[in-house]
C-alpha cells in the first residue's frame, strides 16, 4: 500500500472514530512533514490493514488507527457481531424471545471504555446486555453467560500481554469462546460492517438494554468455586499450617482469590504494590506468571515470610502459575523457591482430582480429562492410571469447552472431570467454560495441605509421579516478527517445514508428522501413507521422534510470533531420577539448537 493509500485511510479514520484522543493521534501524524521517514512508518503500522478479527477475537496495541485497539474499531467488531447473533438466534426471535450478553474487562488501560462502547453497540442492535461495574475475572465473565442465559459474551483483555496492549474476546451462549461456525460467521459480518449503530448510555439503561451486574454474579460463582473442593474439613482443620503469598500482577484477580481463600481461614498475604489494578503494570514488563521475572517481587515476599507457595494470576485472572520450596536457601538464609511449569501443574492437579474422586469414592463410570496437543505426555499416563480417558485437542480453552459440551450430548457416558494445557491453563469445574486461574488457585492451596497431611511437599509428589509414568521435560521457543512482514515471515518459516520437514531433529529420526493445516499423518519411511487428522484446520504441525519425543511448531493465534513446543520423556531407572534428568535434558537441549537455526533465535 503506497503512502498515499495510507494518508487516505487515515482521514477515512479520523472522520469514523469518536473518542478524541485516539482521533488526536492521527491528526498529529497527518500534521507532521509527510517526507519525515518515522512518520510514514508509523502511518503505515497504523493502516497497512485492519486489526483482524480472526477466531479468537481482536489483540492489538492501544492507539488511533484501524490497525490498533481503539473505540472505533471496537464498536465495528460490536456490530459484527451483534448482526451475526440477530441472524443466527432468528427462530429465537421469531418465538417472541429476546437476545441477551454479558460484558466484562480487566484491568487494562480503556478496558472500561472499550466494555461500555461495546455494551452500547449491542444495545443499539436491541440486545440486552449484562455489563459488569467494574474489572472481573474472565472465567467469571463465562460463569455469568451460563448464569444469565446469554446469548453471546464479551471479555475486554489482553490477557498476559505488554502493556501496550489490549485486546477483545467473543463467546457464544455456552460460556465457551466461538468456534466454527460461529467465529467464521462473526468474521465475515465484521469484515462486511457498513454502518454502526449507536445509543447512549441513559437511554440504554431507561429502556432495559443495559444493566450493571456486580454482587448477583459474584457471589454465587465464589460459592461455586468453593464447592469444588474435595476436603473442605481438612482446610478448617489445618488453614495455618500453609501460608500462601499472592500476587494479581495489577489484574482481576484479588477479589476472588483473595475472598475465597480468606473465607476459608487460609492465610493469604498479598503483594501490596500489586494488589491493585493498574494496566501501566508498573512493577512488571510482562504481567505473566509464565515468567520468572513477573514473580520476582512475589517471591521476595514469600522469601521473607516463609511461605509454602506463591502464587499469581495474570491480569484476567484466567492462568495461574506457582512456585514452592525446593528445600533450598537463598543468599540471605530464606527458603529459596522453585517455579512449577504449567505443564507440572496440570499434571499434579490431574492426579490430586482423580486421587480425591477414587477416595471418595464420586469417580465416574467414564472419567476424562482434556489436554491440547502441545501439553505434556505425562497427564496421559497419569488419567490412565486411574482408570481415566485423555482426549486430545487444539491449542486454545475453546477447544477443550468444546470437548467438554460434545461429551455431555454424544450418549457415551463420558464426564469430563479436569481441562488443562501447557499455557498455566486450568479448568477444574463445569459451571465455567474457559480456563480460570481462581478455582485453580484454590483447589492448588488444598492440594497443598493435602500432602503436608501426607508428609510431602508438591515436589515430592511430583518426583513420585515421576518414578510412575517416567520423567517429563518440556520446552518452549517464541519468536516475535512485528510489522507489515511478520506475518509473511512466519508463513515461510511453516511452508518451508511442510515442503521440506526435518528428516532428524538433535539428531533423533522423525517417524511421522501431524500436519494439522492439511489434516494428514505422513510417514518420511512411506512417502505414500497417509492418514485423516481429526482436527479443525490449524496452522500446527508436529513432529514424531523415533525416542517418543514430541516437537511441535505454530504461528501465534493472539500475537504475532512464531511458536515451538518440545516435550521428552526419560525412563527413571532403578529408582534414578538424576540420571532420567540428565537424559532428557541434553535430547531438548540438542532439539532446541535446531529449531534456533530456523528461525534465528
Amino acid at each position: 500500500m503506497n503512502a498515499e493509500a495510507i494518508r487516505a485511510r487515515a482521514k477515512d479514520y479520523i472522520a469514523k472514530e469518536t473518542d478524541s484522543a485516539f482521533r488526536a493521534e492521527i491528526e498529529k501524524l497527518l500534521s507532521a512533514d509527510p517526507a519525515d521517514a518515522s512518520v510514514a512508518k508509523e502511518l503505515e503500522d497504523r493502516f497497512y490493514r485492519d486489526l483482524e478479527f480472526g477466531t479468537g477475537g481482536l489483540r492489538g496495541v492501544i492507539g488511533g488507527g484501524y490497525n490498533r485497539m481503539n473505540s472505533y474499531v471496537v464498536k465495528r467488531a460490536t456490530q459484527g457481531l451483534a448482526t451475526y447473533l440477530v441472524k443466527a438466534l432468528a427462530a429465537k426471535i421469531r418465538a417472541g424471545k429476546s437476545l441477551s450478553a454479558a460484558i466484562a474487562y480487566d484491568s487494562r488501560r480503556f478496558s472500561p471504555e472499550f466494555a461500555e462502547s461495546a455494551a452500547l453497540v449491542l444495545a443499539a442492535n436491541g440486545i440486552k446486555t449484562y455489563l459488569f461495574s467494574s474489572m472481573r475475572p474472565t472465567p467469571e465473565l463465562s460463569y455469568a453467560i451460563r448464569r444469565l442465559g446469554c446469548d453471546t459474551g464479551i471479555v475486554v483483555t489482553a490477557s498476559h500481554n505488554p502493556p501496550q496492549y489490549n485486546g477483545y474476546k467473543a463467546y457464544w451462549g455456552d460460556g465457551a469462546q466461538v468456534i466454527e461456525p460461529h467465529d467464521v460467521g462473526i468474521i465475515a459480518e465484521v469484515n462486511a460492517v457498513k454502518d454502526i449503530k449507536a445509543m447512549d448510555k441513559a437511554q440504554a439503561l431507561s429502556k432495559g438494554l443495559l444493566a450493571i451486574v456486580d454482587s448477583e454474579i459474584d457471589e454465587p460463582y465464589a460459592d461455586m468455586v468453593r464447592a469444588r473442593l474435595f476436603r473442605p474439613e481438612l482446610i478448617k482443620a489445618k488453614a495455618k499450617d500453609v501460608k500462601i503469598v499472592y500476587t494479581p500482577l495489577h489484574g482481576t484477580g484479588a477479589r476472588h482469590v483473595e475472598g475465597v481463600l480468606g473465607s476459608l481461614g487460609l492465610d493469604v498475604i498479598t503483594v501490596p504494590e500489586q494488589r491493585e489494578g493498574d494496566g501501566n503494570f508498573p512493577t512488571v514488563s510482562f504481567p505473566n506468571p509464565e515468567e520468572s521475572a513477573a514473580l520476582k517481587m512475589a517471591l521476595e515476599l514469600g522469601a521473607k515470610v516463609g511461605a509454602d507457595v506463591v502464587m499469581a494470576t495474570d491480569p484476567d485472572a484466567d492462568r495461574l502459575g506457582i512456585a514452592v520450596p525446593d528445600g533450598g536457601k537463598d543468599a540471605a538464609g530464606n527458603r529459596s523457591f522453585a517455579l512449577v511449569t504449567g505443564n507440572q501443574l496440570g499434571s499434579l492437579l490431574a492426579d490430586y482430582i482423580f486421587l480425591s474422586l477414587k477416595e471418595l469414592g464420586k469417580l465416574p463410570a467414564k472419567p476424562v480429562m482434556v489436554n491440547s496437543i502441545v501439553t505434556t505426555g505425562m497427564q496421559k499416563r497419569i488419567a490412565e492410571s486411574y482408570g481415566a480417558e485423555c482426549l486430545e485437542c487444539l491449542t486454545g480453552f475453546k477447544w477443550i469447552a468444546d470437548l467438554m459440551a460434545r461429551s455431555e450430548s454424544d450418549g457415551r457416558g463420558n464426564t469430563v472431570v479436569f481441562g488443562t494445557e501447557e499455557s498455566y491453563g486450568y479448568l477444574v469445574e463445569n459451571e465455567v467454560r474457559d480456563k480460570d486461574g481462581v478455582s485453580a488457585a484454590v483447589l492448588t492451596a488444598e492440594m497443598t495441605l493435602y500432602w503436608r497431611s501426607k508428609g510431602k511437599s508438591l515436589l515430592d509428589r511430583l518426583d513420585e509421579l515421576y518414578g510412575m509414568h517416567g520423567f517429563w521435560q518440556e520446552i518452549g521457543i517464541s519468536k516475535y516478527f512485528q510489522g507489515a512482514q511478520g506475518g509473511a515471515i512466519m508463513k515461510g518459516i511453516m511452508d518451508e517445514y511442510r515442503k521440506n520437514p526435518p528428516s532428524s531433529l538433535g539428531g533423533i529420526a522423525v517417524e511421522k508428522v501431524r500436519d494439522v493445516l492439511e489434516s494428514v499423518w505422513k510417514f518420511p519411511a512411506d512417502p505414500a501413507r497417509r492418514e485423516k487428522v481429526d482436527f479443525a484446520k490449524s496452522d500446527v504441525l508436529q513432529f514424531y521422534l523415533a525416542d517418543g519425543t514430541v516437537v511441535s511448531a505454530r504461528p501465534s493465534g493472539t500475537e504475532p510470533k512464531i511458536k515451538f513446543y518440545a516435550t521428552c520423556r526419560a525412563e527413571v531407572k532403578s529408582g534414578n531420577l538424576k540420571a532420567a534428568r540428565a537424559e532428557a535434558a541434553a535430547k531438548l537441549a540438542a532439539i532446541e539448537k535446531d529449531l534456533r537455526a530456523v528461525i534465528g533465535a
